[in-house]
C-alpha cells in the first residue's frame, strides 16, 4: 500500500488541523493511502521517519502549518534527499508561500489537491546551508514573529504582528549593511531588507509581484533610511504595489548575494530565527515538486482582497494615480 506523511502543527493558527484529522485519514486511506502522522517538524521528530520514506513507499508529503512549517519540512527533505511531492495545507498564522499557488483555506479543497496530480517545480533558497522557501529577512522588525506572544497570534492571527509592529515603530532605525552580487554592490542605510522566493511576506501580499517561483531568481528588496515626511507615502505605496518605484526602494533580481553587516540584528527565515553575518544567500532550482490547483491562479473576482480594495479607495479619491 502507498504511504503519505501528514506533518502538522497542532498549535498553528487556532489549531484548526486538530478538529479535522479524521477527515483527512479517511479521505486519504478511500484513495489507498497509509496515513503516517507527525506531530511536530522538528529535525528530531522528522528525520527518522524521512530516513524510512523508500522502505514505507512514500509517495507524497503533507505540510499543515504556517510558513515555518513548511519550511521545517522542506529542510527535512532536502537533508535526506527526499523528491517525492509536497502537498500544503496553509492553516498557520502566515500562509504566504501558499498564496503564490492560491491554495484555498477550506481543508477539503486541500485534500483535493494533495490527491491530484497537478504538480508545479519551484525553487528554493539558501542561506548559509539553511534552506528557504519563502523570504528570507534581515534588520529592525523582521523577527516580529518570533517576539509575538503565540496566545494573541492564535486569536487575532496576522493582525498580531501589525500590533507587535506599532509597539515598536519607534525603535526603528537604519541598519548599514553591505550587499555583492552580480547586479548590485555596494553599501545601504536601510531599515530592512528582504531576499523573496515568493510574492508575500508577512500577508503584505504585494511585495514581490514579479516573483515567480520557477525562474532561478531571488526578488531583493530593500528600504532605504526614509524622511519622516515621506513614511506615510511610502506605507501607502506598499499597499498598492507601487513601492518598487519608490526612490526609498531598492529592487533587484539574483540568483546569489552576499550581505553583511557589523551590527547585532535579527535574521528571519520564514518567519523563524535564521543564521548570523555574514549572509551567503543562493538559489537551488527546481528543487521541489508541489501540488497545486489546476486552475492555480485563477480568482473569483467577487473575492477581492482588502488591499485591492483599498487601492480602489485611494484612485477613486485622486490619492494615487494609476500605472
Amino acid at each position: 500500500m502507498r504511504s503519505v506523511i501528514l506533518v502538522y502543527n497542532p498549535r498553528a493558527g487556532n489549531g484548526v488541523i486538530k478538529n479535522h484529522l479524521d477527515f483527512i485519514f479517511c479521505k486519504f486511506q478511500d484513495a489507498g493511502y497509509t496515513v503516517i502522522p507527525v506531530r511536530g517538524a522538528r529535525p528530531d521528530q522528522l528525520d527518522p521517519v524521512l530516513k524510512e520514506a523508500d522502505a514505507m513507499k512514500v509517495e507524497r508529503i503533507i505540510a499543515a502549518g504556517g510558513d515555518g512549517t513548511i519550511n521545517q519540512v522542506v529542510n527535512a527533505m532536502v537533508r535526506n534527499d527526499i523528491h517525492v511531492p509536497l502537498a500544503i495545507f496553509p492553516v498557520g498564522t502566515a500562509n504566504d508561500f501558499a498564496y503564490y499557488f492560491s491554495i484555498p483555506g477550506e481543508v477539503e479543497h486541500m485534500v483535493d489537491i494533495a490527491l491530484g496530480d497537478h504538480l508545479q517545480n519551484v525553487d528554493i533558497g539558501c542561506l548559509n546551508g539553511q534552506y528557504f522557501i519563502n523570504v528570507a529577512a534581515m534588520g529592525c522588525l523582521v523577527d516580529l514573529s518570533q517576539r509575538t506572544d503565540p496566545n494573541l497570534k492564535s486569536t487575532l492571527g496576522v493582525l498580531a504582528y501589525y500590533l507587535q509592529g506599532m509597539v515598536e515603530l519607534p525603535n526603528l532605525r537604519p541598519i548599514t549593511m553591505r550587499f555583492e552580487s552580480e547586479e548590485f554592490t555596494g553599501e545601504e542605510k536601510v531599515y530592512f531588507a528582504l531576499v523573496m522566493n515568493g510574492k508575500s511576506a508577512g500577508s503584505f501580499k504585494h511585495l514581490a509581484t514579479p516573483a515567480e517561483v520557477d525562474d532561478g531568481k531571488m526578488d531583493v528588496l530593500l528600504f532605504k533610511e526614509t524622511p519622516v515626511k515621506d513614511f506615510p507615502q511610502l506605507a501607502l505605496s506598499i499597499l498598492t504595489d507601487q513601492h518598487r518605484d519608490n526612490k526609498n526602494v531598492m529592487y533587484f533580481q539574483t540568483s546569489h548575494i552576499k550581505i553583511d553587516t557589523d551590527e547585532e540584528i535579527g535574521v528571519d527565515v520564514d518567519g523563524e530565527t535564521g543564521g548570523s553575518f555574514p549572509l551567503d544567500i543562493q538559489v537551488v532550482p527546481r528543487r521541489l515538486q508541489i501540488l497545486t490547483a489546476v486552475n492555480q491562479g485563477k480568482r473569483d473576482p467577487e473575492k477581492t482582497d482588502r488591499y485591492e480594495q483599498l487601492e480602489e479607495i485611494l484612485y477613486g479619491r485622486g490619492i494615487l494615480m494609476r500605472k
